[in-house]
């Protein structure tokens, strides 16, 4: 009605629609809903699910590399320890031992002397290996 010519000087009625009466019972327009189907509703589920499983797996590999290197590094205390400890005796042991000492008696109580040039004898294997093959019995010496 608001396109409409009017000839005249008065102005018809102009029926507005807050004069109309309304209806008691007014249903607001319904806005569609999206309905999921079947199909993609368990395809979601199955991704979802997917996830979890990949989630707590990757949990449980950082945890356990987690506990590895806990694992590693206690080790590795223990073997620090171990050399230490190691080394400790082996000095001590060293230090106990007075070489003049052990050559004193090795002479005086043994009888043992300084090898003479005679008495030195030298083995090679022509193969290059580093030890040496016996292929007959070393003499025995008369003396002790």
């Amino acid at each position: 009605m608001a396109n409409r010519y009017v000839y005249g000087n008065t102005v018809r009625k102009v029926n507005r629609p807050e004069s109309q009466p309304r209806p008691l019972h007014v249903q607001p327009e319904r806005k569609r809903r999206h309905h999921m189907s079947l199909g993609y509703l368990l395809f979601l589920s199955v991704a979802v699910m997917l996830m979890v499983v990949t989630l707590s797996w990757y949990i449980s590999l950082q945890s356990q590399i987690t506990n590895s290197v806990k694992n590693i590094a206690t080790l590795e205390s223990q073997l620090n320890t171990l050399k230490q400890e190691n080394d400790e005796a082996y000095n001590r042991a060293n230090g106990n031992v007075d070489l003049e000492e052990v050559k004193r008696i090795a002479i005086q109580e043994y009888g043992m002397t300084y090898a003479s040039e005679g008495q030195i004898v030298t083995y090679s294997d022509g193969g290059g290996n580093d030890y040496v093959r016996q292929v007959a019995p070393i003499p025995q010496s008369d003396g002790k």
